[in-house]
């Protein structure tokens, strides 16, 4: 209701005068919305990227660090050689450099933390890259050496993803609470279910690259709150907005910039493979040709998406337009589900974590279903029950969620994964795809892949989530495109 009477009055605001409303404070300080919390603050162990949008390049560090345009840079290290074989890579590390506890970093530590990502127990979603390593060597403190057991022509960018920050052995095991980094910033208060107040970190390298003395982050999931935060002063900047249907109040109010860019971020109807008729291909194919993807973005999005038949993004250079493959047929759908037994249509339940995109697609998607034959039982979950019970146990039929993390397709390798795909031939594609050295040859692997797990219909393949943004004008620093989900804030200030 707010939202309506929100696009209803934008007129009549403008006519009364847009000085009236409350002003926006610059200085040293920012406020920036979030659309979910953290369950803990420690990236190497939990899956959601929720923590990176906090943490990553703010508090943690990495060897290397991304920018806006995906090229991996220096980080805690300042320059490599890579061996011609890709398998050996040579690092030298930034001197100087201090964790906000006060001790010093040096190659102990990456030591430290690449092998406490590769053993056994550890929960790293991108345990497969440290798992790859077959020795790290410290010759001296600023000095590693890394070597490969497979070529990876991907390692630099790897490196600077938040799996790979560098943590210290005295502190890893409190960091999902009071996490600490070499980072410009540390946390200051976390009130849960409220906001994380992060603080200039004193021990910091370079104390005059940082420009804001305090940021919080404050969680707000609901689209009419987010909106009313920020045209109260609330909140200053939303990177990854929610409410796309209000971005119009936005641009027509002088005060905001609004932004909308690309992401890595696979929005997916997630199938689980392994329960009862859902381990029917035809069925999973009968679900794609009940999906109309335009009907979900315009609904969901706006129209804020672009479709994908696949999981990769539109962007990429071996992207693989794939769209086509199940068109949206709900005649098709129905013989489908006959062919496979269920000809009187059959019972499924669709879990939905608290993103606006997943609860809005989510009432589209059970929409669509039913037309064939399809009865999608909707439960809503917050996002540490989906995190536990859709993610971990396994625990459901279907589900919606953006898959975030970058060239993310080799998730699908993984027969333990919550989808639980198990196909060889797509394995044998993703290892060829990952020791290519020739682009060329690792693109054409990467589109084998993609052809494989749309013609297997092993999820519905809805939208590439766009990047909304909504920032206060005068704050400079900020991300159009999102390659990783992140908030750099050190390079964040005000004009």
């Amino acid at each position: 209701m707010f939202v309506r009477m929100l696009l209803a009055t934008t007129a009549l605001g403008t006519a009364l005068g847009l000085a009236a409303l409350p002003a926006l404070a610059a200085g040293d300080s920012l406020v920036i919305g979030q659309i979910l919390e953290p369950v803990g603050l420690d990236p190497t162990i939990r899956s959601e990227a929720a923590i990176a949008q906090v943490t990553l390049y703010n508090i943690y560090e990495a060897l290397t660090r991304i920018d806006e345009t995906g090229a991996a840079g220096p980080g805690l290290a300042t320059n490599w050689t890579i061996a011609p074989d890709f398998k050996t890579v040579t690092l030298k590390l930034r001197p100087g450099v201090k964790f906000a506890d006060g001790t010093a970093f040096d190659s102990a530590d990456v030591k430290f933390a690449f092998e406490r990502n590769a053993f056994e127990g550890s929960t790293n979603k991108r345990k497969a890259y440290f798992t790859n390593m077959a020795s790290i060597a410290t010759p001296d403190p600023l000095t590693v050496v890394i070597t490969l057991k497979q070529a990876n022509p991907q390692f630099l960018f790897n490196m600077g993803e938040e799996v790979s920050v560098i943590v210290a052995p005295e502190t890893a095991a409190t960091n999902a609470d009071s996490p600490v980094g070499t980072g410009p910033y540390k946390v200051e208060r976390w009130v849960k279910a409220d906001s994380v107040v992060l603080g200039r970190n004193p021990n910091y390298r370079e104390p005059g690259a940082v420009k804001l003395n305090r940021v919080t982050f404050k969680f707000i999931n609901d689209g009419a709150a987010q909106v009313a935060a920020l045209l109260a002063g609330d909140v200053e900047y939303f990177p990854f907005f929610g409410s796309p249907e209000t971005l119009g109040v936005f641009e027509r109010d002088p005060r905001f910039e609004v932004m909308a860019g690309s992401t890595e971020g696979e929005t997916v109807l997630a199938i689980n493979n392994k329960r009862g008729a859902l381990g029917d291909r035809r069925v999973r194919q009968a679900i794609s040709h009940a999906l109309d993807r335009k009907e979900i973005i315009q609904g969901a999005q706006a129209g804020y998406g672009v479709p994908i038949g696949s999981h990769f993004a539109p962007h990429h250079k071996a992207y693989v337009d794939l769209t086509g493959v199940y068109p949206y047929d709900v005649a098709r759908a129905k013989q489908l589900l006959s062919e496979a037994g269920y000809p009187e249509g059959l019972s499924l339940s669709l879990t939905l974590p608290p993103p606006p995109y997943a609860r809005k697609s989510g009432e589209i998607i059970a929409a669509q279903l039913a037309r064939a034959g399809i009865t999608a039982r909707i439960e809503q979950v917050e996002f540490a029950q989906w995190l536990e019970g859709t993610f971990t146990q396994k625990n459901y039929d279907l589900s919606i969620i953006a898959h975030v993390e970058p060239l993310d397709i080799g998730v699908y390798a993984n027969p333990n994964y919550y989808f639980q795909y198990d196909n060889s031939a797509f394995r044998l594609w993703m290892e060829k795809a990952d020791s290519a050295v020739n682009e060329a040859d690792r693109n054409r692997y990467l589109q084998q892949a993609q052809r494989l797990l749309a013609y297997d219909a092993v999820n519905g393949f809805l939208f590439q989530l766009p990047k909304l943004s909504v920032v206060r004008k005068g704050l400079k620093g900020t991300w159009k495109n999102a390659p990783i989900f992140v908030n750099d804030l050190a390079a964040m200030s005000w004009n």
